[in-house]
């Protein structure tokens, strides 16, 4: 009979390879050694800093459209016609201060079919050179719809509207003046980590563009994570902008989609013009039902994201080794610049406390707030940073 140890100082193999063999007290080494993950943390407990959207696995979806749906009846809808679809649209029409809204599938198509509309037989629109539409859209707005993109300077500051106006001024120019169609800004922008233009930046770009007769689209995908920021009210920051368009999956937690508002014979013709690109899916009634649950309340429970967001930050910038980085005009996002021996082993010491962060690089480490923020006291998330 060996024991334990005399097998383990006869053999030359480590645990793992034990563990491959089928003996049970080396897999129970193995499973001792191996570093948690994500996958090993229920998902109802997961505090998650690195996304805008709260985790979920996708055997959720069914229950959690038995819960909302139960023996409702009219839930379903027809090719986007009435049921749930239609119920989200008149909400989020009334959320934004618009007239009318309609489904998208994807966010894509909201963008380009808001250009194109507004742009009408003119031939350029103006749009940052960090937004999602110049970035992220693989060329289809010169390629979907015949119109020149001219992407500008100023990204989320206010120096935006001086870049706007140049724009303007220069397709004006004589000899051959260029009539500019739409002027499309994403706010919050996801390439500058989340940060939002002013208010007042989008009012005046907006008294300029109305002077122009020139149409304005807002590509607002993160626009309700602003909630909580100071001063904003959605309505108003909406109000210079002919359409808007919002995200369904993005903090939502619908599978996919996303809603296009406007006046009501805007949104007739993105209707028409959703159909026409092959967009009007059978049903969108299961993303329509939980956006339009989770929309309900979602204002203040994303002011308390930000107030706990900001509590935390607070009580990570008084560690040794940590200094917050924020972002100017920022929605959700913040960073936090770690020593070494702040940043070593930190994603470990936090998955112990279902805690999930991103990769620190270079000593950096972004945080994303969500509302898995609300699931744990700021005072334990801060503790679990320290080494």
């Amino acid at each position: 009979m060996v024991s334990r140890r005399e097998f383990m100082q006869a053999a030359p193999l480590g645990a793992l390879s034990l563990a491959g063999l089928g003996l049970p007290w080396a897999a129970a080494d193995a499973a001792a050694k191996a570093p948690r993950s994500m996958q090993d943390i229920p998902v109802g407990k997961i505090v998650s800093l690195a996304g805008d959207n709260v985790p979920r696995k996708p055997a959720q979806y069914p229950a959690q459209l038995a819960e909302i749906v139960g023996d409702a009846s009219g839930v379903a809808d027809s090719y986007l016609a009435e049921g749930a679809v239609g119920s989200l649209e008149a909400q989020f029409a009334k959320l934004l201060g618009k007239e009318d809204a309609a489904f998208m599938p994807t966010g894509t198509m909201a963008n380009q079919i808001a250009i194109r509309l507004l742009n009408g037989d003119r031939s350029r629109v103006l749009l940052q050179k960090e937004s999602h539409v110049y970035r992220d859209e693989a060329d289809a707005v010169a390629v979907m719809n015949a119109i020149n993109p001219v992407p500008v300077d100023g990204g989320a500051s206010d120096g935006l509207y001086d870049a706007v106006a140049a724009a303007f001024a220069q397709s004006a120019e004589k000899p051959y003046p260029v009539e500019i169609g739409a002027v499309s800004i994403e706010s919050p922008v996801r390439r500058l980590d989340g940060a939002a233009v002013s208010q007042e930046t989008v009012s005046k770009i907006g008294e300029l563009a109305r002077s122009k007769g020139t149409g304005m689209h807002l590509d607002g995908a993160r626009l309700l994570l602003m909630y909580g920021n100071k001063d904003f009210d959605l309505q108003r920051y909406c109000a210079p902008f002919d359409s808007v368009y919002v995200s369904l999956y993005k903090y939502l937690g619908a599978p996919f989609g996303a809603v296009l508002a406007g006046n009501k014979d805007f949104v007739a013709k993105a209707r028409l013009a959703r159909h026409v690109f092959g967009g009007t899916i059978y049903h969108g009634w299961m993303a329509a039902a939980i956006a339009s649950k989770t929309l309900v309340g979602f204002d203040q429970r994303f002011a308390r994201v930000h107030a706990e967001a900001e509590r935390l930050l607070g009580l990570l910038g008084a560690m040794p080794g940590v200094e917050v980085q924020r972002v100017p005009n920022g929605s959700n996002i913040a960073f936090l610049k770690l020593d070494e021996r702040m940043a070593t082993g930190l994603r470990e010491r936090l998955l112990k406390q279902d805690i999930v962060v991103g990769a620190v690089h270079e000593g950096r480490l972004q945080l994303t707030f969500n509302e898995t923020i609300l699931r744990k006291p700021v005072t334990a998330i801060a503790a679990a940073f320290s080494p």
